[in-house]
């Protein structure tokens, strides 16, 4: 049995310190736009395509057409790399903590299949990963550039990994890691696992009541990473559960028998915020 490890890139992998952003405003500009036109869209979680196509509408107040799709597309990957280069020298560009070593780890392991699925167009995610040299890790993927739901990244990125595999993958073998509660519903409208890490673009209120298996900070306990995969044994005795863990475990809990996970009811709710009220209150 292969394990699928699907990645989001901005926020959960890097963070290109709003490369993409920037990179979407010049193209825009360049088109005859409006100047940081991405100042009045929200772009997290959500696909290349959405993102260009409201860019634009709100620039021109109309949708692209295919031409103009077709040169946004152009034009900001052309800006992307200078606007990558301008984080890193700007010490805006970062990895999400532990995921070098995470990553490592995985791809040493002869049942796992570590892939992508973003938002980004395919060209655009690899331009924003080449400074992190993360790139390496990942042989498929699913992309932005043709969708306006995760939902189909997702399938889409599965797809791939059957074609290389040349086998079959059931959903209670993908596992989904994002950084908002879009990257988790998708991945429960699926049947697929679901993990979020809160270092990225998400809120973190909308990221509890997305419902997912797991949440941490970062990925700086791998061991916790680990068990969620089923790839190392549950200290607790808990074969397959819901773990919600803004920094480190806080709590240990299993829900359902379908081994996805459900989500959380109101008791639960009210003792994660208290304990993110505790935590705020502390610092």
């Amino acid at each position: 049995m292969t394990k699928i490890v699907l990645f989001d890139v901005d926020g959960t992998v890097i963070n290109a310190g709003g490369a993409g952003m920037r990179a979407l405003n010049r193209a825009i500009s360049q088109m005859g736009g409006m100047d940081n036109v991405c100042n009045f869209l929200e772009l997290q979680g959500s696909t290349d395509r959405v993102n260009f196509e409201n860019a634009f509408y709100s620039a021109f107040k109309r949708k692209p057409n295919k031409m103009e799709y077709a040169r946004i597309i152009k034009l900001y990957k052309k800006n992307l790399p200078y606007e990558v280069e301008c984080s890193v020298k700007n010490g805006k560009y970062f990895k999400i903590k532990g995921i070098e070593k995470f990553l490592k780890l995985l791809s040493n392991r002869d049942d796992v299949f570590i892939g992508l699925a973003t938002g980004n167009l395919e060209e655009g995610a690899y331009i924003k990963l080449d400074p992190s040299e993360l790139k390496k890790y990942f042989l498929f993927g699913g992309f932005g550039e043709n969708y306006h739901k995760r939902e189909d990244i997702l399938k889409s990125a599965v797809k791939n990994a059957q074609k290389i595999l040349k086998k079959e993958i059931k959903p209670s073998d993908v596992y989904v890691i994002g950084d908002t509660e879009k990257d988790i519903i998708a991945a429960k409208n699926l049947n697929y696992h679901s993990a979020c890490v809160l270092d990225g673009f998400g809120d973190k209120k909308k990221i509890v009541r997305s419902g997912p298996e797991l949440i941490e900070k970062d990925f700086s306990d791998v061991n916790i990473w680990f068990v969620w995969l089923g790839l190392k044994k549950d200290p607790k005795g808990v074969k397959r559960g819901s773990y919600i863990c803004p920094d480190t475990p806080i709590e240990h809990a299993y829900y359902g028998m379908s081994g996805v996970g459900s989500f959380l009811n109101q008791k639960d709710m009210k003792k994660i915020f208290t304990i993110f009220k505790n935590k705020k209150d502390n610092k």
